[in-house]
């Protein structure tokens, strides 16, 4: 007899990541499809086309991270700050079409759940997970469960507002943590470094256009040495820190897994982070531990947690 397989789909910003996937979170099938991020019309058929691509009849559920707000009990994607989607019915839209049962979580929370089963945090029953790319997602586990609050909205980190006149930020306030602490504040600093420091590797990375330079290119400097995106990628992991351990002092996790694009900076990020962690903290002297680890599953963690959530809540 075949393992149970459930198809787990992660969607981003920029891209849909739809895979097939085993109960022990084996990978059987993938596949990856731009994202209609301005084009509502077209997001349930770009999706269902997604799934479609790594469907077979071994598939027993189909579970969905979504970076946005969503409406636990129903699977409607309620709003989302990088795509212009709006109470999009994705558990119905998906149900209808495959016939299957649907769940429909936070992309965050979903690759918190991946992570805690499978990846950097498994065996912990208290843990934190922070998603840093093109924003800020957050996923919390206690006790061994998902915490998905009230309504299902629980996990929205990257909205804290920490600074009240910074950037105008994709959720309509200015200021939010993603702007200050991910791969966009990363960007942004890069495209004045390219500017205002044309002999540095940013600048020549980027041939000299400010728009070049996304947080991967300034990554790459920072890792080829480059003064000016070390300082830059340092600041960002500063800022990362320092919410974190705000984090901590609310939610008293074990562990804290840094996943996304950004966590791949590896020790450039790591390093100033933990140590902006420890400075900021309440009682860093006295309290227990808390291990802040890069993540293990990396950009599959959403889709893997997607899926395993899906089989959880179909009965075998």
């Amino acid at each position: 007899m075949s393992a149970r397989q459930a198809v787990g789909i992660d969607i981003g910003g920029t891209k849909i990541a739809a895979m097939r996937i085993s109960t022990d979170g084996e990978i059987r099938a993938r596949t990856v499809r731009p994202t209609p991020a301005t084009d509502q019309a077209a997001a349930m058929p770009a999706i269902e086309a997604a799934a479609a691509a790594v469907f077979d009849d071994d598939v027993a559920a189909i579970g969905v991270g979504l970076a946005g707000l969503i409406e636990a009990r129903s699977g409607v994607l309620l709003s989302a700050p990088n795509l212009s989607w709006r109470r999009l019915g994705v558990s119905e839209g998906l149900g209808a079409r495959f016939g299957l049962p649907v769940t429909v979580d936070n992309d965050a929370t979903a690759a918190a759940w991946g992570e805690s089963r499978l990846g950097a945090s498994r065996g912990s029953d208290h843990s934190l997970f922070v998603g840093v790319g093109t924003g800020i997602g957050g996923g919390i586990v206690s006790g061994g469960d998902l915490v998905r609050g009230a309504h299902g909205l629980a996990g929205e980190i990257g909205h804290i507002i920490v600074e009240p006149d910074g950037p105008v930020c994709g959720c309509g306030n200015r200021g939010c943590w993603e702007q200050v602490a991910s791969g966009l504040a990363i960007a942004r600093a890069g495209a004045r470094a390219v500017a205002e420091e044309p002999g540095s590797t940013i600048a020549r990375l980027a041939g000299g256009d400010p728009h070049l330079a996304t947080g991967e290119l300034v990554t790459r400097a920072a890792r080829e040495g480059d003064a000016a995106a070390v300082a830059i990628v340092t600041a960002v992991a500063e800022r990362l820190g320092e919410g974190i351990a705000g984090l901590v002092n609310v939610l008293d996790p074990e562990v804290v897994v840094v996943g996304g694009g950004v966590g791949e900076a590896g020790d450039l990020l790591m390093g100033p982070l933990r140590e902006a962690y420890l400075a900021a903290v309440e009682g860093a002297d006295v309290r227990p531990d808390v291990s802040i680890v890069p993540a293990q599953l990396g950009n599959d963690a959403g889709a893997i947690g997607a899926a395993l959530l899906a089989l959880e809540a179909t009965p075998a």
